[in-house]
């Protein structure tokens, strides 16, 4: 059976880059009819977090990606997929015996300050700054001597062969290293937690994982972890490193380019299948270069071999402009739902029947779930303040003092009406042939006056909507600030 699995560092908030490797492992186990594990790779115990590993959780399940195995709703439980509580349990231990038994691994008594110190000694002498291998034949004596000054060990793989080690990546194709890039690398810590490569490599080995789908910069592990596995003599994975997201000046993305993480993605409006569309498509595409997809059309049509090997580019514009799609492809009560939070912050009641009317007039323009009390707050406010390109649009028409007038004569009008869309535009339309003027003239000012901007829906359903009696009042404050 395949299996694949998600396995992220919980040092700090799920970004793009993670979640896109998620999102990659759960369109391709859910294609396969496989299972999508979740474990948390909680090694690093200085900068692991209860904090992250929550986070983490609560960006996949806003995203929609469930996991068939590991923890589901918090860092409590199912433990055994944690890290941190598999070396409590002494697995990592079992297999770092066996490779002491086999002369595989030997410990390593160098200080940290004296590693730091052949580090910089070998590269004042141009040469790698690499391990040297001190350790590997280090007498009994000066063990003992380091026991005795309390120095605790790390555990080194030891890379004898000097070989090639080659492997056929999913994506990439054939991947070749030389083992003579390669130093004994660290395996245990003085700590006793094991080090990336290797829980990696015995945890992947035990969840029975198939698949290693994951970032293009983990590709320099690849070959540690092929070492291991050929060592303990364990059955490898077969591997696909993705290509590595870019901002647009080409830099590696990060803050300064945008929002980096699932949960600002989230608080900014955007829809979760939004931001699945647009991250699958980062690294990988379909024969037709189809650019809007559900996420049933994604698990249909994923496969591996279409993945990019190039870098891919993060582009908040087009982002934006799926989300806007997506937006759109919802009904008008369900994008009241999901803009709730943000609309009740405005005070608008997502219960009111109005605000479903305009929110249909306006629904085009959404980008972000944010946006939406903007678009629609000038339909319930009692009085409004024109922004500075309805001032302009204003100045602009009233530069022969006309339009007091036009407006004096709208109020008229308006006062002796049904205030539908057919009548509205009946009336507004002979009044401006009865006035001999152009449509501009008293369309363009009339909704700033009435809505404050300069752009909006269709001017007679905005006033219908809007309502007489509000109409006519911003008008006449429309001719007070002209007075003015």
């Amino acid at each position: 059976m395949i299996r694949v699995r998600f396995a992220p560092s919980p040092t700090g908030w799920l970004h793009v880059g993670g979640a896109r490797t998620a999102l990659y492992n759960y369109l391709f186990a859910r294609h396969n009819k496989a299972a999508f594990i979740l474990r948390i790779e909680d090694t690093d115990e200085a900068r692991s977090t209860k904090e992250s590993v929550e986070q983490i959780i609560q960006s996949l399940s806003w995203l929609g990606l469930e996991w068939d195995e590991g923890p589901k709703e918090d860092s409590s439980s199912a433990n055994e997929y944690f890290q941190s509580f598999r070396w409590e349990k002494g697995i990592y231990q079992k297999y770092a015996d066996q490779l002491i038994k086999s002369g595989k691994a030997y410990y390593c008594y160098c200080t940290p300050e004296e590693l730091k110190e052949k580090r910089e000694k070998a590269m004042k002498e141009g040469r790698s700054p690499g391990y040297d291998g001190y350790c590997r034949n280090i007498s009994r004596k000066e063990t003992e001597e380091k026991k005795a000054r309390g120095v605790k060990p790390a555990l080194r793989f030891r890379v004898d062969e000097k070989k090639k080690i080659k492997f056929l990546d999913l994506v990439k194709g054939e991947v070749e290293f030389d083992t003579v890039e390669l130093v004994d690398f660290v395996i245990l810590k003085a700590s006793g937690f094991p080090v990336y490569n290797f829980a990696c490599t015995v945890d992947d080995f035990e969840m029975k994982i198939t698949h290693v789908i994951r970032g293009d910069d983990h590709i320099s592990n690849t070959p540690r972890q092929i070492l291991l596995y050929e060592a303990l003599g364990l059955p490898m994975p077969q591997f696909a490193h993705l290509p590595m997201i870019m901002g647009r000046d080409g830099q590696r993305l990060s803050k300064r380019h945008g929002a980096t993480s699932l949960k600002e993605f989230e608080e900014q409006g955007y829809l979760p299948e939004a931001l699945i569309n647009y991250l699958s498509l980062l690294g990988w595409g379909t024969e037709d270069s189809q650019q809007v997809f559900s996420v049933k059309d994604l698990i249909d049509k994923f496969d591996l071999s279409r993945c990019s090997k190039s870098k891919a580019i993060f582009d908040y514009d087009k982002l934006g402009w799926l989300n806007g799609v997506h937006i759109r492809n919802l009904g008008t009560r369900e994008i009241i739902k999901r803009a709730e939070k943000y609309l009740k912050e405005a005070g608008l009641e997502t219960g009111d029947p109005m605000l479903e009317k305009a929110l249909d007039l306006e629904k085009e323009k959404i980008k972000l779930l944010k946006d939406v009390p903007d678009l629609v707050s000038f339909f319930f406010n009692d009085s409004i303040t024109p922004d500075d390109d309805a001032k302009k649009k204003i100045e602009k028409y009233n530069k022969n003092q006309e339009l007091p007038d036009i407006f004096n004569k709208l109020l008229e009008e308006f006062k002796a009406i049904e205030f539908t869309t057919p009548v509205l535009e009946e009336t507004i339309r002979k009044f401006c042939e009865k006035n001999a003027l152009n449509t501009g003239q008293v369309f363009h000012p009339l909704r700033a006056a009435v809505s404050g901007r300069t752009k909006g829906p269709s001017l007679f359903e905005m006033l219908e909507l809007i309502g007489k009696e509000k109409v006519l009042r911003r008008v006449e404050e429309a001719l007070k600030w002209l007075k003015k």
